[in-house]
């Protein structure tokens, strides 16, 4: 496994190793002993798949607050994302900050998106699936949102003045300084 921090703390990009021969390839894309060696000791207890049929989809910017926060680790496994994480942490020298990538069935990357910071993703092509695994269990009391285009993070998702397909709920998220952040920052030192 390759493994690749990111211009933000916590968030890391793992490219698993792909073993082929004619029939195809096999992959392994966690191993929980491997990654707690390499210092990553996370305990999965949900995965979740989704769907979307169209370019142009924009999934977020999602999070889970206490006491249900959720580290995820993102994959695309049909088609292609632009995958983004935000440091959404009260406090942080990065808060507001992010970071895209872009995920694919054919790179086979994968973004590793800590407890306190946004997720969201934009799909690139149609009929895109995305997977992701949860540290903790969805719980709708702690779910939140940030609009997607909120000036004060300037996100370049590249579209272009193109606008993106929403869910109702992402439409009318709240702007960063509408909203109070539920994570607050601890520093390493």
């Amino acid at each position: 496994m390759q493994i690749e921090m990111t211009a933000l703390p916590g968030v890391f990009m793992f490219t698993p190793k792909r073993f082929g021969d004619a029939r195809g390839w096999f992959s392994e894309t966690w191993t929980a002993g491997r990654m707690a060696d390499a210092g990553f000791d996370l305990t999965y207890v949900q995965d979740n798949h989704s769907y979307s049929a169209q370019k142009g989809t924009l999934r977020g910017l999602h999070y889970q607050s206490p006491p249900h926060a959720q580290d995820k680790l993102v994959r695309c496994t049909r088609g292609s994302i632009l995958d983004v994480a935000v440091d959404y942490r009260v406090g942080s020298p990065n808060f507001g900050k992010w970071v895209g990538v872009e995920l694919s069935a054919k790179n086979g990357r994968q973004l590793l998106v800590p407890k306190g910071y946004l997720h969201g993703f934009l799909t690139l092509e149609d009929e895109t699936e995305v997977q992701y695994k949860c540290t903790d269990r969805y719980a709708p009391e702690c779910d939140g949102n940030i609009r997607w285009n909120d000036p004060d993070l300037a996100i370049d998702w590249g579209l272009d003045g193109v606008v993106p397909h929403l869910s109702a709920k992402d439409e009318v998220a709240p702007f960063v300084a509408q909203a109070r952040s539920p994570f607050v920052w601890e520093s390493e030192a």
